[in-house]
């Protein structure tokens, strides 16, 4: 078909032409189209015109060039059109369209009714104005779409990065955001049904909503500014959604790794489920809390609880002195709840109900971050609803717990709050002596125990010069290492008859294995050596003979105590002594070398490990490798990186941006290589270069590579890389001071990871 170089009416009236076919309608020329008239695969060019109006009918046509246009008027309709190159589709009230495709550089605008159009490209966009309906419209690959007030979308998804959604007016439902798309929803304007997954991003500007939202996949997030309102949220695997100041989020779900940030604004009927996570910053408020087995909230930085937070058991709650509220305690072996701010004394404002429990050592549990039992001297019950604990610097810790005084109590806590790290026995475990075996609980001052000379392979009698007893209670929530859990070496676990019942043990307690002393935890391989969860409330001892000895408790050789400072957490038992003076170590004090060296425990683990050929190692624990590494600024607003190219992360920062966190997943390679390895510290990523571009100058970030470096930092053999806890301070210092900022940083190592991280906590106050 040849070009259209003059005016042309098709339909109309009996003069004109009923159809179209083809053709290319040239500069300053128009193609009507109108009652009869069809028009189809009909190219308008640069400064073309098509005007399809009054039941004419236009299909396959492309759109190209700057100042092309296709406008469908009332009562015409377009189908399967393609607009380009600066071409424009106008879809005015009364016309029709359906599977249009906007591309490069192309756009369309709607104020009558488009449905199943596709958005795709580079400086692309559409546009869906006052009185416009629309129905399954996608905006991909960069372009950007516009949704205004009167407008009415069903079906909208944004993906793709760089591809934007603006939701100024109208409704909008059903819509998706993937793929690193943004959908903005700004002032007086409310989503329903919106799916964010794969790095999706929401923003709800002063005045929007969303209702329904799904927000899943790691990197996806919905942020909710000031004014702004989210109900009905579903947080899950991996995603976040942030409340700012002056937001507010209702009826919102938590669960498998979703997180709930909070930092000024405040909450309303939040359920977390098990792997979900939710912290109040910056004077948050929450009403009508309810945290499941596995699930955890944090208030911080002044944050309140204005109504109950009702937490179950396996549920975590760490709370402020100030948090106010109610804690409801559901269950009877709850030790989830966490208050801090008293190492000075005070009052926890906030009250805890169903403190409770079946018996000793299965009870209810309330943790006070920073004390250990060292430093409480008496227990009073101001009234039946309160206990108060007065502490050797003179301060009174004053908590409210409903029938405290009916419950009752046990204080519990290691050398400087850190029971886990205590060498001891627990009750039963049977020492030999002279006279055979005897309970470690029956064990006295002045009584003889069989201890074992190596160096001269025999047997020697050594007199016991002390004996401590105190009681624990495991602190659910770090690694089981950390926790407290005593470990369970099983009967034969060793060799046959060794031990000849099942040993339980402390984690840093020591076995004596080829003229050496090693800590159990090391041994520890998932089936007949393993931490025993179901115990979680003990008492256990310390032994010391007149010098550190070899002894055999159960069948097994050991080790008696050796006091490398510790001993002020203990009760002397039996007959009184003198006490000593000075304090022990294992380079000269210690009747065999404490061996933690991967080369001498690994092959002893594997030897262990294989009389049990099902026995389940730290090297099948589930790892995954991505670091999920992003910022969190000043005022607590993270930052997910724009760009990530191998070891490169870049991250745009605000404006005076004087210093940022680097969060990212962090293990410790105790546990993802296996317990035969001595290091315990939680690690994140190792960062070499940081490099921070301002107003087009560049900066050197180094002092995370200084010999002191800021909060967070691992101290390395390494000059130009350092190790990450997880949670590192950067500081920028004012490079950034009124101006943007682009920081980049190199990765040069990171992971594995396991797949489930654990809390860090303190000490805890046991009901009894």
């Amino acid at each position: 078909m040849s070009d259209i170089s003059t005016d042309t009416t098709i339909g109309g009236n009996s003069g004109n032409a009923t159809e179209q076919n083809g053709g290319t309608v040239l500069s300053g020329v128009g193609l009507f189209v109108s009652s009869g008239g069809t028009a189809s695969n009909v190219t308008v060019g640069s400064g073309g015109y098509i005007d399809v109006y009054n039941s004419g009918t236009v299909t396959s046509t492309l759109v190209s060039g700057s100042g092309a246009v296709l406008n469908v008027s009332s009562g015409g309709t377009t189908s399967t059109t393609s607009v380009t190159d600066g071409g424009n589709i106008i879809i005015s009230a009364g016309g029709a369209s359906d599977n249009d495709i906007v591309e490069e550089n192309g756009q369309e605008a709607v104020w009558g009714t488009a449905n199943n159009l596709t958005i795709s490209g580079n400086n692309t966009h559409a546009y869906l104005h006052d009185g416009g309906t629309g129905s399954n419209w996608t905006a991909e690959d960069g372009s950007w779409v516009g949704v205004y007030s009167g407008a009415l979308l069903d079906g909208f998804k944004v993906t793709g990065q760089n591809t934007y959604g603006d939701i100024s007016g109208g409704q909008v439902t059903n819509a998706s955001v993937t793929d690193g798309g943004v959908l903005q929803i700004e002032s007086g304007v409310t989503i329903s049904g919106i799916n964010a997954a794969s790095k999706g991003q929401v923003y709800v500007s002063n005045g929007g909503s969303t209702t329904g939202t799904i927000l899943s996949d790691e990197g996806t997030a919905e942020t909710v500014q000031g004014g702004g309102a989210a109900s009905g949220t579903h947080v899950t695997s991996g995603a976040s959604l942030t409340v700012s100041a002056g937001a507010s989020a209702t009826d919102t779900l938590v669960s498998a790794n979703g997180n709930l940030l909070v930092s000024g604004g405040t909450i309303v009927d939040t359920t977390i489920t098990s792997g979900g996570e939710a912290t109040l910053y910056d004077t948050s408020t929450a009403d009508t809390i309810t945290v499941e087995s596995g699930g955890s909230v944090a208030f911080e930085d002044n944050s309140t609880l204005s109504g109950t937070l009702t937490l179950q058991n396996g549920g975590s709650a760490t709370i402020q002195a100030g948090t106010s509220g109610t804690i409801d305690m559901a269950g009877s072996s709850n030790t989830g709840v966490v208050i801090s701010g008293l190492t000075s004394g005070g009052t926890a404002t906030t009250i805890i109900s169903g403190f409770n429990g079946v018996s000793g050592g299965d009870s209810d549990g309330i943790e006070l971050a920073g004390l250990n039992a060292a430093d409480v001297t008496s227990v009073t019950y101001p009234s039946a609803d309160q206990a108060s604990l007065l502490l050797t610097n003179g301060k009174t810790v004053t908590l409210n717990i409903a029938g405290a005084e009916k419950a009752g109590y046990t204080l519990a806590s290691g050398a400087n709050g850190d029971l886990i790290y205590e060498v001891c026995f627990l009750s039963g475990s049977m020492i030999r002596t002279p006279e055979g075996d005897v309970a470690v609980e029956d064990i006295q001052i002045g009584d003889q125990v069989v201890t074992f000379d190596w160096t001269n392979n025999k047997n020697v009698l050594r007199s016991v010069a002390w004996v401590g007893k105190t009681h624990a209670t495991v602190r659910s929530g770090l690694p089981h290492d950390e926790a407290g859990y005593p470990v369970r070496v099983l009967k034969d676990a060793v060799s046959d008859g060794v031990p000849y019942k099942d040993m339980l043990i402390t984690a840093e307690h020591c076995l004596f294995f080829d003229g050496k002393f090693v800590p159990v935890r090391m041994l520890v391989n998932g089936v007949s050596i393993f931490y025993d969860t179901s115990i979680t409330s003990y008492d256990y001892y310390h032994v010391e003979t007149e010098q550190h000895s070899v002894i055999t408790a159960d069948g097994m050789l050991t080790e008696s105590y050796l006091d490398t400072g510790n001993r002020r957490a203990f009760r002397q038992e039996g007959k009184v002594a003198t006490l000593r003076h000075t304090t022990q170590n294992w380079k000269d004090d210690a009747a065999a070398p404490l061996c933690v060296e991967r080369a001498f425990v690994e092959p002893l683990f594997l030897k262990l490990k294989a009389r049990n050929n099902s026995a389940i190692g730290a090297e099948h624990a589930e790892l995954v490798m991505d670091p999920d590494l992003y910022l969190i600024t000043e005022n607590n607003t993270p930052i997910r990186p724009f760009r990530h190219d191998g070891q490169r992360y870049s991250f745009m920062l605000p404006a005076d941006t004087a210093c940022v966190r680097i969060i990212s997943r962090a293990s410790r390679p105790a546990d993802v290589v296996g317990p035969f390895v001595d290091d315990r510290r939680s690690m994140g990523v190792a960062v070499s270069e940081v490099r921070l571009l301002c107003a087009k100058q560049a900066h050197e970030i180094t002092s995370h590579l200084q010999a002191k470096k800021p909060e967070g930092w691992h101290d390395t053999n390494w000059t130009d890389c350092a190790w990450t806890n997880g949670n590192a301070v950067l500081p920028l210092g004012d490079v950034t001071k009124g101006k943007m900022g682009l920081l980049s940083m190199t990765i040069r190592a990171a992971g594995p990871y396991l797949v489930q991280n654990q809390d860090v906590t303190e000490a805890k106050l046991r009901s009894a």
